[in-house]
């Protein structure tokens, strides 16, 4: 079996607009199904990071005072005294504002007394000794708040005995030596707020943080604004009784206190797919156009292949009569698409290269890796040829008596 790639490019050219159309539809395919899995590959991968959290055994109670008669810190608690006493809750805390859930209260915070810009501003949060137990975080340096230490009187930016901080921020406040034992300010203010500890990682109520989080946390009752009372308990349960201790702490708590209202009790994963439903629902479409894209482009291929088998009978029947195998024009065909396919893959990577570029420059995305345009190169030419299997052994099962009849 010998290869003849001059004669079959002639032949190419002879009949070259199909061939073009099929070229150019690799050639789009390619550079749009290339960065597009790149892209689904970053979403999946933003939303399946670690949270730091135990998020999938804790739940969200918010409460709203909404009578004269209702005294804030004593319903407070009561009902965190309720909360720990349940079986199966490991701890429980209040707060004012919820992670992974879009609301919260950024802080701007400067290593600097007095710095009047905005060097930094995390997610703020207010917690009790219990919080980062209730939250499932992990402490690498220094210590947790002490019971004593929690503020019953807190307003916003006023100074407790310290703040806890994720280790991300602490990289950014402080990037040389250890954390613990320095100093920050809210920017403009002298202020100090002394960092007791360091947690592993925690993402707070805003995820556009992609390096982890940053977030500091305050031993402090929830901070009232313009009289507000509405606040949170974060609750953390042993795995499997969430959903359980729920249901009691809501029915439980709706009718211990007439002078509140319960306004809702879901589990921390609810925000977290709500954080993230932007995210899926990019990544399933592009999932989704990466799939049509492919199959349309070997649709295509195949489509080429069979007319070129069904007008060249004739051609097919006359190599037969002199002597060409089966094998022959199988693979005489394959080479015809291996060169439809090769230009087309070639123009494609220049494309593909050319939009993430561009995607880079006006959406921020990260510039395409190659090994993605690798695999996209391997895997469409690969496509291509067996997509042109099954017509080129259509051909090579032509009978020369009968192609020759053909007309």
């Amino acid at each position: 079996m010998r290869l003849d790639i001059r004669p079959t490019l002639f032949a190419l050219l002879r009949n070259r607009t199909g061939a073009l159309l099929v070229a150019v539809q690799i050639a789009f395919t390619l550079a749009i199904v290339v960065n597009a899995v790149y892209i689904t590959k970053q979403r999946l991968d933003l939303i399946d990071r670690p949270t730091g959290l135990d998020d999938q055994n804790i739940f969200v109670v918010s409460s709203t005072g909404f009578t004269s008669r209702f005294h804030f810190l004593p319903a407070i608690e009561e009902d965190l005294a309720y909360l720990r006493s349940l079986s199966g809750v490991v701890a429980a805390t209040t707060t004012e504002a919820v992670p992974l859930s879009g609301f919260g209260v950024r802080v701007p915070f400067s290593a600097r007394p007095g710095d009047t810009g905005v060097p930094f501003a995390p997610t703020y949060f207010t917690i009790d000794e219990q919080g980062l137990q209730a939250l499932g975080v992990t402490l690498v340096a220094g210590r947790n708040f002490r019971a004593d230490e929690v503020d019953t009187q807190h307003k916003a930016g006023a100074a407790g005995p310290g703040v806890i901080i994720t280790r991300s921020f602490a990289r950014k406040a402080f990037p040389h030596g250890s954390a613990v034992g320095r100093t920050l300010y809210i920017a403009g203010t002298t202020t100090p707020f002394p960092v007791l500890g360091v947690v592993d990682r925690m993402l707070g109520a805003y995820l556009d943080d992609v390096d982890g989080g940053d977030v500091v946390l305050q031993a402090s009752r929830p901070f009232i604004v313009n009289g507000g009372t509405a606040y949170y308990y974060l609750v953390r349960t042993r795995p499997g009784e969430r959903d359980r201790i729920m249901r009691t702490a809501e029915d439980h708590l709706s009718a211990s206190n007439r002078d509140r209202v319960i306004d809702w009790v879901r589990p921390l994963t609810e925000f977290k797919r709500g954080a993230y439903a932007n995210d899926t629902l990019i990544a399933g479409f592009l999932a989704a156009v990466t799939v049509l894209l492919i199959a349309i482009a070997a649709l295509g291929i195949f489509g080429l292949a069979t007319f070129n088998v069904t007008t060249r009978t004739k051609q097919i029947g006359t190599r037969r009569a002199i002597g060409a195998k089966r094998r022959d024009i199988v693979a005489y065909f394959m080479l015809e698409n291996a060169m439809i396919t090769a230009a087309g893959v070639l123009t494609g990577c220049a494309l593909a290269l050319a939009v993430g570029y561009w995607l880079a420059i006006k959406e921020a995305f990260p510039l395409l890796d190659l090994y993605y345009l690798v695999g996209g190169v391997v895997g469409l030419y690969a496509l291509g040829q067996l997509a042109a299997w099954y017509p080129a052994r259509m051909a090579a099962r032509v009978p020369p008596a009968v192609a020759t009849r053909t007309i």
